[in-house]
């Protein structure tokens, strides 16, 4: 047997014998292996308890593994059409991005790797609970981050002529150089039918040259952004520096019409340069947005995935989260839950579809996973089915990532048992566990319709506004106000 397999086997094990000890004097029937009498269709659980239909019997699967995910594009994008009066594209909506736009309350690890959290609420009447696994690297300051080799890969196409995109783009870049240090570097490439150079790697102290470059950028034909992403990947090489944080910034509405237009096709093509500890930052603007090619640009290519559609956004990821937006604590990061099958029935992740890797490739540090910035914060929220009368642990989650530079492994691991669950979410839950799972629940009414574990979409307006006010939270705040116009709109 490999030593991987073998270690998720002993888990598995470990958790079996953990929970018997804990729940042997109280087990009830429902403990053991279920017959027809309690084999009741995925619609009449949903009818009965909110639940989704997508749950996983963890007599067969007990094992949940997918890679670390701190894109918040799709957040974004939906606050723009809210506020447009129309509801995003179902297929726009991924409510682990809508969770981890929010601020966190988890704690700070002392070291380069990870902070685990697991914390969780039953659902008062139905037997189910909400579990969160939460997860925070070390937070850096912006004099503390290494310097930063960065190359901007503008789209100057037709399309970015409307107004919000190309203006927005000079507005961001200006305020980037001027938040970078004397270490810093900056080259730019622009593209539409084809891609050129407009700035070669210039020190970032040389700001006058750097703004008059930004300044020259102007609209042009149609959107070749295999081209733009080629050129961008072979400037950013011929750069490379080891000691510094080597990223190339895509700056895009994401409509490509010209080359290859499919991110497997387009991220073959710079393969060989991103190899080269290369990262990438997707910048998606514009009221018509490729949503799908940006994000799937990010996720497979070593990245992230942002929206910006205000000088308000742009300041806030170029300059409020410079550190984490340009420099990394882990690469190729992912999370592993295991759940214990004698506390918990079933289980269901909600959202991360597009992340979700195979068991055994968890510890299988060639296999993608991904990148995590300073003072990050991952949340990953779980609907699961409780086992009648069972009590012990319920499951353990493990993070696994690679040093930035030397590539050796780390892990941390947290666990919580059936008795750390609180009664009720809006009791006895942090403001913040409250605010993710309005935030989960808000998205799956985007993207479904559908409630989270019996939580009803007609009382979220009232429970964000209700945490806006007790965490002074801005951002709360207007979520409360998107709940209530998307309803409307509904």
């Amino acid at each position: 047997m490999k030593p991987r397999t073998l270690a998720v086997v002993l888990a598995v094990l470990a958790l079996w014998v953990t929970a018997a000890c804990g729940s042997s004097a109280n087990r009830s029937p429902s403990t053991q292996p279920r017959g027809d009498a309690n084999a009741q269709a995925p619609e009449e659980r949903e009818n009965d308890t909110g639940m989704s239909k997508d749950m996983n019997d963890t007599t067969v699967d007990q094992i949940s593994t997918f890679a670390l995910d701190v894109d918040t594009a799709s957040y974004d994008y939906a606050r723009r059409t809210i506020g447009e009066g129309r509801l995003p594209e179902r297929d726009r909506v991924r409510p682990e991005e809508f969770v981890n736009s929010f601020r966190q309350d988890y704690r700070e690890p002392e070291d380069d790797g990870f902070s685990v959290q697991l914390d969780g609420a039953r659902m008062p009447g139905n037997g189910t609970a909400l579990l969160r696994v939460g997860l925070r690297t070390r937070q850096a300051q912006s004099r503390e981050r290494r310097p930063a080799n960065l190359t901007f890969v503008v789209d100057v196409s037709g399309s970015m002529g409307e107004p919000g995109r190309l203006d927005l783009v000079r507005e961001a870049l200006h305020r980037l150089i001027g938040q970078l240090g004397p270490g810093d570097k900056i080259s730019i490439v622009a593209f539409s039918d084809q891609a050129q150079v407009v700035l070669s790697m210039t020190p970032a102290t040389e700001r006058q040259e750097l703004d008059a470059a930004v300044e020259r950028l102007a609209v042009q034909a149609s959107t070749n952004l295999e081209a733009g992403l080629t050129t961008g990947y072979q400037e950013a090489a011929k750069a490379f520096r080891p000691v510094a944080t080597n990223r190339v910034i895509l700056l895009s509405d994401g409509l490509a019409n010209n080359g290859d237009t499919s991110w497997q096709g387009i991220l073959d093509r710079v393969e060989e340069y991103a190899g080269k500890q290369i990262t990438l930052l997707c910048v998606g603007v514009g009221r018509d947005y490729g949503d799908q090619l940006m994000e799937q640009l990010a996720d497979n290519g070593d990245g992230a995935a942002v929206y910006v559609s205000s000088v308000d956004d742009a300041r806030k990821v170029f300059v409020e989260q410079l550190a984490a937006t340009l420099d990394l604590r882990a690469r190729d990061a992912k999370a592993q839950v295991v759940f214990n099958p004698a506390t918990v029935e079933s289980y269901n992740l909600i959202g991360y579809e597009n992340r979700r890797i195979a068991a055994e490739d968890f510890r299988d540090d060639s296999k993608d996973g991904g990148e995590v910035g300073p003072g990050h914060t991952v949340t990953a929220l779980y609907e699961v089915r409780l086992r009648q009368g069972a009590s012990g642990q319920l499951a353990t989650a493990t993070v696994r990532w690679q040093d930035p530079d030397t590539r050796a492994p780390g892990e941390v691991s947290g666990s919580i048992g059936r008795a750390d669950l609180v009664s009720s979410p809006w009791e006895k839950s942090s403001p913040r566990f409250q605010v993710d799972v309005v935030a989960a629940a808000f998205a799956e009414y985007l993207r479904t319709g559908r409630p989270v574990a019996g939580v009803e979409t007609e009382e979220l307006a009232g429970h964000a506004g209700r945490l806006a006010a007790s965490t002074e939270d801005p951002a709360v705040s207007e979520l409360a106000t998107l709940i209530t116009r998307a309803l409307s709109l509904g």
